[in-house]
C-alpha cells in the first residue's frame, strides 16, 4: 500500500499523452487590453511588438458552448482534460521557457499534452493533479514551452479539518526588496476572465464562491497574479526573461488589498504576491538570460 500523500495510479491513466491543437492570431488588441488591465500602456509592456512574456495565456482559449459547461463555469470534462470527478479546481502553479520573440499579429499554434495525472491523499482529503504541457510555435519554430499543475479537490464542509487548520506565521519581507501594493476587485477579476475566456466563477460570482465553495470572498487568479509579479519584475528589473516559475501557496482573496514583491538575488529574481497579513500566496522565480 501506498504511503499517505504518497502518488498514486489514477482511473484517469488512458488520458496520459492525450493532446489537442489550436491555432491563433496573436492580435494586438488583446495585449492592448491587457495593458489597460494593468493600468500601462500597450508600448509599456510591448515595446518590440512582440508577445510580452506570460501574454499567451490570452491566446488559444476557444468558447465552449454554455450546454457545455460544468456548474463551476469550467468546461465539461472528459473531452481533453481527464474526468476527474472532484468538484474543486484550482491552477496550483507552472513552468515557463521563452525560446523566441512572437510578433504581435502573427498566427501561432499551441500543442498540449497531458504530461501526467496523479492521485495524492493528505489531511485536506483526496487531490488529484494533472500535469499539463504546452508548446506554442511561431512562423519560425518553438517559442515557448510550458508545464501547468491543475489540481483538483474535493468540497470543503465547514467546521472540516481543512477549514479549521491553524494559520502559518506571516512571512517578512525580505531587505533590499521592491513591493507595490494592489487592491483588486470584482471589475478587475471579471475583466480578467474575460480577457484569458476563463469562466470559473469563484473569480467574478461572489454568491457561488462564498456560497458553494465557502471562500470568503472571490478569488484572484493565479495567471493573473503571476503577470502582476512580472509587471513589477520587468519594472525594476529590465532584462530579457528566459525562464518563469510559479507555485501557488494558498488562495488570495479580493477582501483586502495585498503586495507584490520582488528581490534581485544571484540566480535572477524572486517574487511573491503577499495577502494583507503578509501570507504568502504565490511564489515565482525569473532566470534572465
Amino acid at each position: 500500500m501506498d504511503a499517505k500523500g504518497a502518488a498514486q495510479p489514477t482511473e484517469y491513466d488512458a488520458y496520459v499523452g492525450r493532446q489537442e491543437r489550436i491555432s491563433d492570431v496573436l492580435d494586438r488588441h488583446r495585449v492592448a487590453d491587457l495593458a489597460a488591465l494593468l493600468d500601462l500602456d500597450i508600448k509599456t509592456i510591448a515595446p518590440n511588438e512582440t508577445l510580452p512574456p506570460l501574454a499567451h495565456w490570452l491566446y488559444f482559449n476557444p468558447w465552449t458552448r454554455q450546454s457545455e459547461l460544468g456548474e463551476d463555469g469550467h468546461p465539461r470534462r472528459g473531452e481533453f482534460m481527464p474526468p476527474v470527478t472532484l468538484p474543486r479546481r484550482m491552477f496550483a502553479g507552472g513552468r515557463v521557457s521563452f525560446h523566441a520573440n512572437l510578433p504581435l499579429g502573427q498566427p501561432a499554434e499551441r500543442l498540449s499534452t497531458i504530461a501526467a495525472i496523479q492521485r495524492k491523499s493528505g489531511a485536506s482529503g483526496d487531490l488529484v493533479f494533472v500535469t499539463v504541457r504546452h508548446e506554442i510555435f511561431g512562423a519560425h519554430g518553438l517559442a515557448i514551452e510550458e508545464e501547468q499543475d491543475i489540481v483538483y479537490r474535493g468540497e470543503i464542509a465547514p467546521g472540516s479539518q481543512e477549514s479549521a487548520k491553524a494559520e502559518p506565521q506571516p512571512a517578512s519581507i525580505e531587505a533590499g526588496s521592491v513591493v507595490k501594493q494592489i487592491r483588486v476587485d470584482p471589475v478587475l477579476l471579471f475583466r480578467f476572465s474575460a480577457l484569458t475566456s476563463n469562466g470559473h466563477r469563484i473569480h467574478y460570482d461572489y454568491p457561488y464562491a462564498t456560497g458553494v465553495e465557502l471562500y470568503p470572498g472571490l478569488v484572484v487568479h493565479g495567471p493573473l497574479q503571476a503577470i502582476m509579479m512580472l509587471a513589477l519584475v520587468q519594472e525594476h528589473f529590465p532584462e530579457p526573461i528566459v525562464r518563469f516559475t510559479f507555485q501557488a501557496r494558498r488562495p488570495l482573496f479580493d477582501t483586502s488589498p495585498f503586495v507584490c514583491v520582488a528581490r534581485r538575488t544571484e540566480a535572477g529574481v524572486d517574487a511573491s504576491t503577499r495577502d494583507a497579513i503578509g501570507h504568502v500566496c504565490t511564489k515565482a522565480s525569473v532566470t534572465f538570460a
